[in-house]
């Protein structure tokens, strides 16, 4: 979402050099993720809107995914700092930036989430990516988070386009999105480490427990974890 990482969830860069943008590219692809150059063009919201408001997905006539454009106002779940899923090793140190992935996911799933230890049919967890800065106002030390929006890539569980599973859309700025191909690298990524219904519960510090209470752990991560101890 993810993802995480994707967490996979994946990445571009608006108004920046290049250069910037080049390095970031690079970063990208090497961790598995896929970059988008969002847009500054806003676009009218008319078809789904309700849908969107209420953080279900929503597509246009051909399919395409609309951008759920109120996803801030969604639950946040957590936020990642330069994840990668490869064995390459400080990628974003030697690009020479640094990166937060920022989740949300649609209320009415996170509630479901909380009371069965999984996710519900509609579910819409989303990455924002921004960059990390460490000169700013009274700050001495550490990152906060850029304002410039690095890209946004949505995991979404919709039974009535892709039953018996999740699907991927990368955001150019807020216009419609079109499928990730299913030869995307991300969706065995996710069914081969996924803690809960192939999503990335493991990095989501308050459900992760839940998922352990309710016995919904999947088996592959749970193996994962094992292959870990010595």
């Amino acid at each position: 979402m993810a993802e995480p990482a994707t967490m996979n969830l994946r990445k571009g860069l608006p108004g920046l050099s290049k250069a910037w943008g080049a390095s970031v590219m690079a970063l990208a692809i090497l961790s598995g993720m896929v970059l988008c150059t969002p847009t500054q063009e806003p676009i009218v919201h008319a078809a789904g809107d309700a849908k969107m408001a209420a953080g279900a997905p929503a597509y246009t006539a051909d399919g395409k995914m609309l951008f759920p454009y109120k996803y801030r106002e969604w639950i946040y779940v957590t936020t990642g700092m330069d994840m990668s899923y490869t064995q390459a090793s400080n990628m974003a140190g030697s690009a020479g930036m640094s990166m937060f992935d920022n989740v949300f996911v649609n209320p009415e799933a996170y509630r479901s989430y909380v009371k069965t230890g999984t996710w519900p049919d509609k579910t819409v967890m989303l990455i924002e990516v921004r960059g990390a800065q460490s000169r700013g106002s009274i700050n001495k030390s550490g990152h906060f988070q850029g304002a410039d929006l690095m890209g946004l890539e949505v995991h979404v569980k919709d039974e009535s386009r892709t039953p018996g599973s999740w699907a991927f859309y990368e955001f150019d700025g807020e216009s419609p999105s079109t499928i990730v191909p299913r030869t995307a690298t991300c969706y065995s990524c996710h069914e081969q480490h996924g803690a809960v219904d192939t999503t990335f519960v493991q990095f989501y510090p308050t459900l992760l427990p839940v998922a352990k209470a309710k016995g919904t752990l999947s088996a592959a991560y749970v193996k994962d974890e094992g292959e870990k101890k010595p």
